[in-house]
């Protein structure tokens, strides 16, 4: 049995998938939206207090861990870090973020203390950091690139390797289900770098229509967030992650196709298959 927390999400989703599709038996934790993929076991889980916790992980033998935005998301971590112990997990997978082990900056500063906690666990472990996803393109940024043919970043002209959710999700599914990924810890992105006014192209290719990114000031930034209700100390959070990016996020890493044995998902494969997701 495989534990999935976080797995309404962009990502948790994604893992069922695979791990339904490879025939494993899998629990599918949630907090407010009950998992829709057939064949799992949904187990109601509030991570925020650890209710259901226990419930969770018992009879899990492998815990794929990510916990999306909680009041204190290291506690939360931690919280599934130490039932996994007392459950005698198997195996944990848990999904970082880029540049984790550098603390640099504050969502880095979220997942390096769990990290640490894995490491001393004596869980066999495996850590996935993973670049930008491309999803934050439907996600984030859809709704202005559907009405406004623009979307609005403080990320100047860098380079980054955007990584595809469902490569991320493969990953994950082959540390969960396979030997050889103990006590790694995988950078994973995707197999170009690109600017986000080379994204912004490569989606006006696939949409027949101009987009175009904005590149703005982190003062004007934080005005945009704050006209569309996102709190102050998010958005400085997001301000801390976009200038990691601008210094570090130029990287390119092979792990993708070194663990699932198939190249990576490239910008254009995502765009051609999100179309729909950014028409008018």
């Amino acid at each position: 049995m495989i534990l999935v927390t976080g797995s309404s999400g962009t990502i948790g989703s994604e893992v069922l998938k695979e791990l339904t599709a490879a025939g494993q038996s899998v629990r599918a934790a949630y907090r407010t939206r009950p998992p829709s993929a057939p064949g799992v076991q949904a187990a109601r889980l509030d991570l925020a207090t650890g209710e259901g916790l226990d419930a969770a992980v018992a009879g899990a033998d492998a815990v794929f861990l990510l916990v999306g935005a909680v009041a204190d998301q290291t506690a939360a971590e931690l919280r599934v870090v130490e039932a996994a112990k007392r459950a005698r997990v198997k195996r944990l997978v848990k999904l970082s973020v880029l540049g984790a082990e550098t603390e640099a900056y504050s969502f880095a500063k979220i997942h390096r203390p769990v990290e640490r906690a894995i490491e001393a666990s004596g869980i066999p472990y495996t850590l996935l950091r993973p670049g930008s996803f491309m999803q934050n393109f439907v996600t984030y940024y859809g709704e202005s690139i559907r009405q406004q043919n623009a979307f609005y970043l403080p990320c100047g002209n860098t380079r980054e390797a955007h990584v595809d959710a469902r490569d991320i999700a493969r990953v994950a599914a082959r540390a969960l289900t396979s030997t050889g990924h103990e006590g790694k810890a995988y950078v994973l992105t995707g197999p170009e770098l690109l600017t986000y006014a080379e994204a912004a192209a490569k989606l006006s290719a696939v949409l027949g229509r101009t987009i175009t990114y904005v590149d703005m000031s982190e003062t004007d930034y934080k005005k945009l967030m704050a006209d569309v209700g996102v709190p102050a100390d998010y958005v400085d959070q997001l301000l801390e992650l976009y200038r990691f990016i601008r210094s570090h996020g130029g990287v390119t890493s092979p792990a993708i196709k070194d663990v699932t044995g198939r190249e990576p998902i490239s910008f254009d494969q995502f765009a051609r298959d999100h179309a729909d997701a950014w028409k008018k």
